[in-house]
């Protein structure tokens, strides 16, 4: 299967998650609103969420992916599956040991990321119950996201990208059948994320059976007791998970502190810049994800394999593919944000405030979509050669760096400030370690890039006056109670936006089909 073929493959199914996260949204957003209550789930849920991030999809894959890919590629299949076991073994301690402390600690831990509401106790321990509650996910999802990375090593993409659908459905169910009965229904959240955890975790491990990661159990378990549990390739792994884990934390760190900011802001603010987050996650997971998801195996193979052109190639093609997509998409979901958030979030309890502010934070997220999109296709560049210094030091000066544009851009902007402040930090992290990887010589661009630019900025031109013009055409606030009707003309804006853009480039002789090749 080519690379795009794949990636389209993760994207489609990665579209169904993302819908089905939208479906939720909606749901959400009506039964709940932007309220206290609302912000005290979204500060007891990104916790877990973080840490999810940090062992799993973040530090612990970026070591482990590319190290299971060279034993792979070098001794086979067998000891891939042993290092996969002992790997799995190490992560289940760890988070086990790490889920009763959260639990113990878990106010302590709210007052890190909210700073204890200001003094507001009824949201407080509300998000300090709903954090005991949810912290065994970590536990549940962690080991599920590190599952995934084994099935991609083998060349499984889609059944990774089919989980988050799980924990929607378990969310969707959660809200539709257990709010009406609970005497809170925020609680009904809860119980939805360790359903959905413990569903995906379930779903995962018959993966690896339908990959035949079993068929030898009992001779890995029998090489597992006899041989050296720290052995080579497991003293590699730990070696690049402890300085990932720094360059992964500092952006953990970021939305810490970007959490606890709008914890003081105005009550709804942590509300409004989730909903936004939520729109944001839907590119740079369709696009994003899911180029990294195939780029960093394939990168780590080629690493292996000594094919440095291959690598270049590899970047090269990401990139492109990402230029073609994220600069026009940034620019719509910018015009159309409040078009968009009415689509999916006006219904019930959201009101037409709650509406204005989240469309403001969609607005500042869009800037950084480019940026967020990039640094998925340009990472996998350095995790693969095994090399994490470099992203650690430009993680630190990101870090920096929107902390520097929150002091700046949070007392104009209040709320949405926090949003343009992780936009524009982001697009620097990609520029720094693009020009980094080109400096090395593990990036080499061709000379195509100049026009290839150019002709997406003429598309990119023409995509922002339709997306303006068309953005006030209709009143999106007053169709609160003809849902079905915005949606139409959503999708008619949304289409026109995007078959004008397709008909430029083409015009202006970019070939989308030579685009996608490997």
């Amino acid at each position: 299967m080519t690379l795009f073929k794949s990636t389209l493959s993760i994207s489609l199914i990665t579209l169904v998650s993302r819908v089905s996260g939208l479906i939720r949204e909606m749901l959400f957003a009506s039964y709940f609103g932007a309220s206290s209550q609302t912000d005290a789930f979204f500060v007891a849920f990104r916790i877990p969420n973080l840490l999810r991030r940090l062992f799993a999809e973040g530090a612990l894959s970026q070591a482990f992916i590319p190290v299971l890919a060279e034993v792979k590629t070098k001794k086979g299949e067998s000891e891939c599956q042993l290092l996969s076991l002992k790997i799995l073994i190490v992560l289940l301690c760890l988070l086990s040991s790490i889920v009763v402390l959260g639990i113990i600690f878990a106010d302590y831990i709210v007052f890190a990321m909210s700073a204890g509401f200001q003094g507001d106790e009824t949201t407080n321990y509300l998000s300090v119950n709903l954090t005991r509650l949810m912290f065994p996910y970590i536990l549940f999802i962690s080991l599920s996201a590190l599952i995934s990375g084994i099935q991609n090593t083998f060349s499984e993409f889609k059944l990774p990208a089919f989980i988050p659908v799980i924990l929607n459905v378990a969310f969707i169910a959660s809200i539709v059948v257990l709010a009406p009965l609970l005497e809170e229904p925020i609680y009904c959240l809860a119980i939805g994320v360790i359903t959905g955890g413990i569903a995906q975790l379930t779903l995962q491990i018959w993966g690896l059976k339908r990959i035949g990661f079993f068929k030898n159990l009992r001779q890995n378990i029998s090489l597992l007791l006899t041989s050296k549990f720290l052995d080579e390739n497991v003293r590699k792994i730990v070696r690049i998970f402890v300085p990932a884990t720094f360059a992964v934390s500092i952006a953990q760190i970021s939305i810490i502190i970007n959490t606890n900011i709008a914890s003081r802001l105005e009550t709804g603010s942590v509300s409004w810049l989730s909903y936004a987050d939520r729109i944001m996650e839907f590119p740079t997971a369709l696009l994003g994800v899911a180029l990294g998801t195939v780029l960093l195996p394939n990168l780590a193979d080629a690493w292996s394999a000594g094919k440095s052109q291959r690598i270049s190639d590899l970047i090269d093609w990401g990139l492109k593919l990402a230029f073609f997509l994220a600069l026009p998409i940034s620019i719509i979901v910018h015009n159309l944000a409040l078009p968009l958030a009415s689509v999916i979030f006006h219904y019930g309890a959201f009101s037409d405030y709650d509406l204005d502010k989240s469309a403001t934070a969609i607005s500042a997220y869009s800037v950084g979509i480019i940026g967020l999109i990039s640094v998925k296709i340009i990472a996998p560049g350095f995790y693969a050669r095994q090399e994490i210094k470099i992203p650690v030091v430009v993680g630190t000066l990101t870090l920096i760096i929107t902390q520097v544009l929150n002091f700046i851009l949070v007392p104009i902007y209040q709320h949405a400030g926090l949003a343009y402040a992780i936009s524009i930090a982001a697009c620097f992290n990609a520029i720094l370690l693009l020009s980094i990887l080109v400096r090395k010589k593990i990036y080499r661009p061709n000379k195509s890039w100049f026009m290839f630019v150019a002709k997406i900025i003429i598309g990119c031109i023409v995509v922002y006056l339709v997306s303006a013009y068309m953005s006030d055409v209709l009143n999106w606030k007053a169709m609160k109670n003809q849902p079905l009707e915005r949606i139409f003309y959503f999708a008619v804006v949304l289409v026109t936006c995007l078959v004008a853009y397709l008909s430029v480039t083409k015009i202006t002789g970019i070939n989308f089909k030579n685009l996608i090749k490997q």
